[in-house]
């Protein structure tokens, strides 16, 4: 066999003192070929992206630093170089392409400065050879109006365009190795294929050894060539994508595997009474951007009608900037609608004034997409908690006592109450915010994309937390998000949204099975590993 594209040899890298264990990496070794996807799968805190960034010297030395162990490239040991020699690696023979392209990218410079930067750093002096290297590159990762593009900031990007900009930066110096961080975790299905088949055309063209971190096992079973497992910053089960999926040795793989959610629907519930407790008819919202000339208009919600039974869940699905979101805040009167009728319970909440609305809301509450940013830092989790039931009329000590009856329904201790939230975990944060939506007992629970940056177990957990919490308070659910394997666990019916317009609404059973519309039926074929999990 011809020698490996990178190997990594026993490495180990330290924690600080006081951390919850002494090694982030003990005793890893992974090899990685030319022409070949390695991914490398496990929960967060598995020590994934700690080997990936110890790869490149990444790492917040001398906190957390390498141990023991080598990285072979190209002959050298890359532990044992300088940080100039490292320099000149990075980039150019080894690229990443990191989870988050918005914290990633410079928010104050265009795209075309950015990927330049590269080039420059590199030693291309020629600027109109750099112009047309970048305006190629972006063409090859399928950016449209590549011109266009290059003055372009990052904020005026979507998220799949943020994306392949990034993987633009990574390939501009046609690398050996590209380290793909999660870049696929927080994009929609549609989007996540168009940049998996991107990976793996611009591999085989550029040559390419791809290590590929990700806790989704779809997009294991749709891209991988091998996988490593790990768990506890130990790799615990090696080998090709057949013998990993097909037949899991350890029982973490099993359980990892077991975690995700099956593209098979229930049968829908339905509640006794049949009360319907929302019905949104006909609503619209147009919002305008840009100066004069270049002023846009963008349909977020176009003549939307919806209804939702007491204890119905009803999944709301489609891509981002679909006008999901958008719906959510319409319900809940966080933005305004142009025209249409929301009632809840039979009272039409449009015309309400801002006092009149008042005791509506307690009845309609959000558990948010991200709740590190929804939780405010300073304040202690059973403060935050019990804000809501002492703004509507509730006596402190009471409202304290439910906070910390809450965190015990939501399976965390009472205790954690008196801590902040950064010190809990992003599964912990969500159940947080769960426990906070419930405080003010809610009739209807709108849950915007609750689990999209999970691990696949700690999502089963908050998965099975939501259905227990809606048998248990009769709640009606309205459920965002564009995973549509989640979708095929949680909702009784679904309805898919493009463009700002519902285009498919019924039993999530008949939809699955039987889309009427083609945007349904594509949603459906680009959902990653879905004839092999």
């Amino acid at each position: 066999m011809s020698e490996p594209l990178l190997a990594i040899e026993r490495l180990t890298v330290d924690l600080p003192p006081g951390a919850d264990r002494a090694h982030a990496v003990q005793d890893v070794s992974l090899v990685l070929n030319r022409e070949e996807i390695l991914c490398v799968v496990g929960e967060s805190g598995s020590g994934k992206s700690v080997t990936a960034r110890a790869v490149l010297d990444l790492l917040p030395r001398p906190r957390v630093r390498p141990s023991a162990g080598r990285v072979l490239f190209e002959g050298r040991d890359l532990l044992q170089l300088d940080r100039e020699a490292m320099r000149a690696i990075r980039g150019r023979r080894i690229s990443m392409i990191f989870q988050e392209p918005m914290s990633a990218l410079n928010p104050l410079m265009t795209i075309g400065r950015q990927i330049e930067e590269v080039l420059e750093r590199h030693g291309e002096r020629d600027r109109r050879m750099r112009h047309d290297r970048i305006v190629a590159t972006l063409e090859d990762v399928g950016l449209p109006e590549p011109e266009r593009t290059l003055g372009a900031y990052p904020h005026q990007l979507s998220g799949g365009q943020r994306q392949r900009a990034m993987i633009a930066m990574a390939l501009v110096m046609e690398p050996a190795v590209l380290l793909a961080d999660e870049p696929t975790t927080a994009l929609d299905v549609t989007t996540q294929a168009q940049i998996l088949a991107l990976i793996r055309r611009l591999m085989a063209e550029h040559h390419t050894g791809v290590m590929f971190i990700t806790h989704d096992f779809g997009v294991v079973a749709e891209v991988a060539d091998r996988v490593a497992v790990m768990q506890q910053g130990r790799v615990v089960e090696y080998g090709t994508v057949d013998m990993v999926l097909g037949a899991p040795q350890h029982p973490y793989t099993r359980e990892l595997i077991a975690a995700v959610p099956g593209l098979t629907p229930k049968r829908a519930r339905r509640a006794a009474a049949g009360r319907k407790l929302l019905n949104v008819e006909r609503v619209s919202k147009t919002f305008a951007s840009g100066w004069f000339r270049h002023r846009r208009t963008v349909h977020a919600a176009r003549d939307v009608s919806l209804a939702i039974e007491a204890g119905e869940t009803l999944g709301l699905v489609g891509e981002s900037g679909s006008g999901k979101s958008t719906v959510a805040r319409l319900v809940t009167r966080l933005v305004e609608p142009d025209r249409g009728r929301i009632e809840l319970d039979g009272i039409d909440l449009v015309p309400l004034a801002r006092s009149a609305m008042r005791p509506q809301r307690k009845r309609v509450q959000i558990v948010f997409q991200d709740p590190y940013g929804s939780l405010n830092p300073r304040r202690r989790v059973a403060q935050i908690i019990a804000e809501g039931p002492i703004v509507h009329g509730v006596a402190p000590a009471q409202a304290f006592r439910r906070a910390y009856e809450l965190l015990e329904l939501v399976g965390l201790d009472s205790k954690s109450g008196e801590r902040f939230p950064h010190e809990f975990s992003g599964g912990q944060r969500q159940r947080i915010g769960i426990a906070r939506a419930l405080a003010v007992e809610p009739q209807l629970l709108i849950a915007d994309e609750p689990v999209s940056a999970l691990d696949v177990s700690v999502q089963a957990q908050v998965l099975r937390l939501l259905a227990d919490i809606r048998e248990r308070f009769h709640l009606a659910m309205l459920f965002i998000t564009h995973d549509l394997r989640v979708a095929a666990e949680v909702c009784d019916t679904i309805a898919v949204m493009r463009h700002g317009e519902v285009v498919e609404h019924g039993p999530t059973v008949d939809v699955f099975r039987e889309p009427r519309h083609a945007y349904t039926r594509e949603l459906l074929g680009a959902v990653p590993g879905r004839n092999r999990i």
